[in-house]
């Protein structure tokens, strides 16, 4: 899997690449990263990227043709077939929504030219002729698209085998199919009582079951609170047993009982 990274910005990029557990992914070569800087690719003395915007305003806008070389030295340095090549990705308000389900797609996937826009944004006409996906990470405004591709980079790494010190950790995630999409129960560890709060009692029994029918319990709960949404989805999708609409129902109706 090969990502390449058009950004202004490298440094910004490089310590990803060799920190935390996941750097595992970028060592072994699971994953290959490659850095380009636009600058290297743009024209006169000052390596100009960007330009102010036709019809005024604020703020400038990054240049079509620095971009392109720069696309163009990629494509060469990967080698592809016209009809196999990787995509381009902008990471951009208007592109579609990171998932766990995309991050899932994109960890079993050839890999990706990661386009970082920075200021106003990027000449239109290289996004309507080179773009093939826009990405975005959620309704919120970056300075660039750095962190944005910093986090699609992270989140597939550590989908590769051998990253994560257990393999199946990333299994019960957040929004995983194993947990029906639903988001992760509370986690604790020792001590057993911290500043006079303990463990629940549940996780210190030692009974598979017990524990198992806890985590789903507050996995369904923590999800009915803050995420109601994916709640609904699992239902339609058919991810709630019988018991977990029983559980649910019942949480419901205490919190609907008046008060003393």
């Amino acid at each position: 899997m090969r990502f390449d990274i058009l950004t202004l910005f490298p440094e910004l990029i490089t310590p990803l690449l060799t920190s935390g557990v996941t750097r595992r992914a970028y060592e072994s070569g699971a994953i290959e990263v490659h850095l380009w800087n636009p600058r290297d690719h743009a024209e006169g003395n000052y390596r100009r990227v960007d330009d102010r915007p036709f019809g005024g305003g604020p703020g400038m806008v990054m240049l079509a043709e620095p971009l392109l070389q720069c696309l163009n030295a990629i494509r060469a340095s990967r080698h592809e077939e016209i009809d196999a090549q990787a995509p381009l990705v902008l990471f951009s308000p208007t592109g579609a929504l990171l998932t766990h389900a995309g991050v899932s797609e994109w960890s079993a996937s050839p890999g990706a030219i990661l386009l970082c826009g920075r200021y106003e944004g990027v000449d239109q006409r290289f996004i309507d002729h080179f773009v093939d996906r826009q990405i975005s990470l959620g309704d919120f405004v970056l300075s660039g698209g750095e962190i944005a591709a910093m986090a699609l980079l992270d989140a597939v790494a550590r989908l590769q085998p051998g990253v994560l010190n257990d393999e199946g950790s990333h299994r019960f995630d957040s929004f995983n199919p194993a947990l029906d999409g639903l988001l992760d129960c509370p986690h604790y560890t020792r001590p057993e009582v911290w500043q006079g709060h303990s463990v629940p009692a549940p996780l210190m029994s030692g009974h598979h079951t017990q524990i198992a029918q806890w985590r789903r319990q507050q996995s369904l709960a923590l999800t009915a609170q803050s995420r109601p949404e994916l709640l609904e989805k699992a239902r339609d999708q058919g991810g709630l047993t019988p018991k977990d609409e029983t559980f649910l129902a019942a949480m419901e109706a205490s919190k609907s009982k008046p008060g003393p």
